[in-house]
């Protein structure tokens, strides 16, 4: 396992300077940190369509950070997969993650949310890495609860075009020689073991559709995020650091009564403060002989980001 890195996605802007690769570069070192795992929304971070077609663009981006002492540990394309599929429904929800000119305009914007993963993936492959962090987006959540009652063929429809907008993809990234790694998170078509497994079988098992292990998407759920170590492991080949409580509650359960994070049962915390036992949780990891990076998401209803983010001790890194 390699780390610590940390996601920079939640710590862009937070100050002025930090609109800039080079200046939360900085930051992150200073806290002891060795891998960034880059959001590719964020223009001032990286040149996307740059970064897959020139390898000296790509170079010079590596040894910024190599000498600063960090690695690039995977891009993201969250926003972006998240647009490869999107239910009518929630088309004003997300259009807000794509380039204004494409917004009201789904076809167009699904049809750049596709070219934006091939270009993740070219850029992948010229920075070396292994593995690459996206959503699956969601043709299908609508229909998450099984009332009104699902119409006959509905999930076997949705997840058959699901698999149809990702194979063109996923072979992209297996050109390229790089994993596609899904966060299995609420909200997407791919947020648990069961509608992963359906998601493998619409695209044929395809060896680059892999996992984003995120144990705080799992407590949320009321699930074992242990035992899905077990099952899974061959899968996981990216992994989120990041802490969540589940709190019973006389008034909501997991879906939260539409409550803001603070007051949702469920929520997400900075890391120790929640209810996941990291301890046992590297110790599984360690004994599938997880191969990639651990990175820490933070996000937390209570703490401040310029305060959360841990200090890393130099004998806490791991290689």
């Amino acid at each position: 396992m390699k780390g610590p890195a940390i996601f920079l996605a939640q710590f862009a802007g937070l100050k002025p300077e930090f609109s800039k690769l080079a200046p939360i570069a900085d930051w992150v070192a200073s806290l002891g940190y060795v891998g960034v795992q880059i959001p590719t929304w964020e223009k001032g971070f990286i040149d996307l369509a740059r970064a897959a077609e020139s390898q000296d663009y790509c170079d010079e981006l590596k040894g910024m950070l190599a000498e600063r002492g960090l690695a690039i540990s995977e891009l993201s394309t969250h926003l972006q997969g998240q647009l490869v599929a999107v239910h009518p429904a929630y088309d004003h929800q997300v259009d807000v993650f794509a380039p204004e000119e494409l917004r009201g305009k789904p076809a167009e914007r699904t049809e750049w949310a596709v070219s934006q993963l091939t270009l993740a993936a070219k850029a992948s492959r010229r920075l070396g890495l292994k593995a690459h962090a996206s959503f699956s987006g969601a043709l299908l959540w609508h229909a998450f609860y099984p009332w009104p009652q699902r119409p006959a063929g509905l999930v076997e429809e949705g997840f058959a075009e699901l698999g149809k907008r990702w194979k063109p993809i996923l072979d992209a990234f297996d050109e390229a020689g790089v994993d596609l790694c899904y966060e299995l998170h609420p909200g997407e078509d791919l947020h648990d073991g069961v509608t992963f497994e359906r998601f493998l079988a619409a695209v044929g098992d395809h060896p680059r559709a892999n996992i984003l292990y995120d144990p705080s998407h799992m407590v949320l759920q009321h699930m074992d995020y242990l035992a899905f170590i077990d099952h899974y492991h061959q899968r996981i080949r990216a992994f989120h650091v990041k802490d969540a409580e589940l709190r019973q509650d006389g008034r909501s359960g997991v879906y939260g009564g539409f409550q803001s994070w603070v007051d949702r049962p469920g929520r997400f915390r900075s890391l120790g403060d929640g209810q996941i036992d990291f301890t046992a949780l590297f110790s599984k990891l360690a004994q599938h002989d997880y191969p990639g990076w651990a990175v820490l998401e933070w996000e937390c209803c209570l703490k401040h980001p310029k305060t959360a983010p841990p200090r890393v001790r130099p004998s806490s890194r791991s290689t």
